[in-house]
């Protein structure tokens, strides 16, 4: 799914597109496109060898949860606002390597061949997107770490009265 970047209009190109998951051709063991991702956005020339895309970017995703590791599906949406450069200006000085990165720098991503990958553009942003700990639901109770049944869907009777030994010593201070 690429944008030629040599046939933009000097007003810019309107970007409506709803794709299908199996459009989308990448690899992703963390996560799987659950529903179509739709891209509604308006690409301009920025200036001689930038071009910038704004607008939103909406799908959901099929995702594990970190404490039941049961799979749910969660909501994306996304505000693009990328400015996109020439890969020839993707490098770095030796004055770089101790700079920080501003909020502007993570809104740079680069083209190649006069020509805009959007594909690779919706892989990074739902990927950006992912929470850091994503979570079924909030109270979700997770795996009992000692039989390992999911305490959402039934109880277990396992007894979690185990006591770290460097605290053995303690245990007899409560109640005296």
């Amino acid at each position: 799914m690429l944008v030629d970047l040599q046939t933009l209009p000097p007003e810019g190109q309107a970007i409506d597109r709803t794709l299908d998951a199996s459009a989308l051709s990448f690899d992703a063991s963390e996560f799987r496109i659950a529903k179509p991702v739709s891209l509604h956005g308006h690409l301009t020339k920025a200036d001689d060898d930038a071009y910038r895309l704004e607008g939103e970017l909406a799908s959901a995703i099929e995702i594990s949860c970190v404490r039941c590791l049961e799979s749910f599906e969660s909501d994306v949406r996304e505000t693009l606002n990328l400015l996109y450069l020439p890969q020839s200006r993707n490098v770095s000085s030796s004055e770089d390597d101790d700079a920080s990165l501003s909020d502007d720098d993570l809104a740079v991503s680069f083209y190649t061949d006069d020509e805009i990958d959007l594909a690779h553009m919706i892989w990074e942003q739902i990927t950006l997107a992912l929470p850091m700990k994503p979570i079924c639901k909030s109270d979700c109770q997770g795996l009992c770490p000692s039989c390992g049944v999911n305490r959402n869907e039934t109880t277990c009777s396992c007894v979690h009265d185990s006591v770290d030994p460097r605290w053995e010593s303690l245990k007899g201070l409560i109640g005296s």
